[in-house]
């Protein structure tokens, strides 16, 4: 971001008194809320950093690495005793105090937009790293970022800053957010779609060359008199052939290829069986395949359509969590699963999911279900008593953009799962419920 605006909102942060919260809102985001209800965020990516303002912004998990439980230790609810550009750079630092039992704690909080180097550090008052965003050592630049090393100063830029002037700072911070927001949302949008268009056309091909139920019965129906076939004449057949010229039963000539040599003539016939066996077996369960394709077909429709309406990335982060690390935890194919706020939310794709969830939930957790309509079911794994309304808000909306197309307000219920009754499948009965209302017009 260019220094004459750092100044300026620099100014406008020097009307502030107190820190009432700081946490990150992704790995590079990091939210601070001033004296009490001023939200404004610090975008600390590399080369590419800046500060903007948002009426809310989707928290995709609770961070609980060594820098943010600090940064929490260090300046929730602390007073702010300055706000200054140090050395006239694009180094913003807020020096804070925090009164505990034993003594008043002075820290810094130094935000640097220095590009490749861009970083959040927390100093003592005697300029000592007690932890930072980004650790620096010494063979990737002259100024170590170290825990427990006195921070050197950056030098100053060899040139002077030109002036941009601005009308209003906080007209200008939500301006910021909003042509951040369009350029990497568009550009986020046409990966993600084109990522899913890929499984789409995959599942659709896959569909597409079911067999029908019908060939599969002909198919049985042929191997299983082939077989008889060969038992009824197996004296004239001799081991090892692939090719059999046999009489049918009306004196006709029937040709006989095996799929591979056998040694004898019940295994000739025996194979033919199996083969009788496995398209039957295939014809009678072809329903539930094509079934279940046209459903996992359904969910990657409104899946795209979901992306196609997000308004903002972080509604982009939501849907497409960081994948866990951990190889042992293995997800059901039917189950989506998202994370708001650092509460894990599943989606049932399909009736197998809804199902899947139903069994798997604790009493506890958070059930959603659109009103009076047939709708994915949706988990909120929780041990707590009172969920934030928000989880429940957002989880409501995933309800229905996973079940509708159609832009309309729609109602969700919501209850712990130990009020839902399963009746057959995934058909429930609840009667304690609360409701939500979701808009998918704005």
């Amino acid at each position: 971001m260019k220094l004459s605006h750092l100044k300026q909102i620099v100014n406008y942060l020097q009307a502030f008194t107190k820190i009432s919260a700081i946490y990150r809102v992704s790995d590079t985001i990091i939210k601070i809320v001033f004296d009490k209800d001023d939200e404004i965020y610090f975008d600390m990516q590399r080369s590419d950093s800046g500060i903007f303002k948002c009426l809310s912004y989707v928290r995709s998990k609770v961070y609980n690495a060594p820098f943010d439980v600090l940064l929490s230790k260090r300046f929730n609810r602390a007073n702010i005793l300055s706000a200054e550009l140090l050395n006239d750079d694009k180094i913003l630092r807020l020096k804070t105090s925090v009164a505990s039992a034993y003594k008043e704690e002075t820290t810094f909080l130094q935000i640097e937009f220095t590009g490749k180097y861009t970083n959040v550090i927390i100093l003592d008052e005697n300029e000592i790293v007690l932890e930072a965003l980004r650790h620096v050592d010494l063979f990737s630049s002259f100024r170590e970022v170290r825990v427990g090393q006195k921070l050197l100063e950056v030098p100053n830029a060899p040139f002077v800053a030109k002036e941009y002037p601005l009308e209003d700072v906080e007209s200008f911070l939500y301006a910021e957010y909003e042509k951040g927001q369009n350029q990497q949302l568009e550009s986020l949008k046409k990966q993600k779609i084109s990522l899913l268009s890929k499984k789409l056309r995959k599942l659709e091909k896959l569909y597409s060359s079911l067999e029908e139920e019908e060939s599969l019965e002909e198919e049985a129906q042929k191997c299983r008199h082939q077989g008889n076939l060969i038992l009824s004449q197996m004296h004239e057949i001799k081991p090892y052939a692939r090719v059999l010229n046999l009489k049918d039963y009306d004196a006709s000539d029937v040709e006989i290829e095996l799929d591979k040599s056998y040694p004898t003539v019940a295994m000739m016939s025996q194979s033919l069986f199996s083969r009788s066996k496995k398209a039957k077996q295939k014809a009678k369960h072809l329903h539930i395949e094509k079934d279940s394709l046209l459903s996992k077909i359904e969910h990657i429709k409104l899946f795209i359509h979901t992306v196609q309406e997000a308004q903002d990335v972080a509604k982009i982060a939501l849907l497409f969590p960081k994948k866990l690390q951990n190889k042992k935890i293995k997800e059901h194919d039917s189950v989506e699963t998202f994370w708001i706020e650092g509460y894990k939310v599943q989606l049932g794709k399909n009736e197998k999911g809804n199902i899947e969830l139903l069994q798997k939930a604790r009493a506890k957790d958070i059930w959603l279900h659109m009103k009076e309509r047939p709708s994915a079911h949706v988990l909120i794994t929780t041990d707590k008593q009172n969920l934030p309304i928000n989880i429940i808000e957002s989880a409501a909306r995933l309800c229905v953009d996973f079940t509708m197309f159609e832009k309309d307000r729609y109602l969700v219920d919501y209850t712990p799962r130990r009020e839902v009754k399963i009746q057959e499948g995934a058909n429930v009965l609840y009667n304690k419920y609360k409701t939500v209302e979701v808009d998918t017009r704005s």
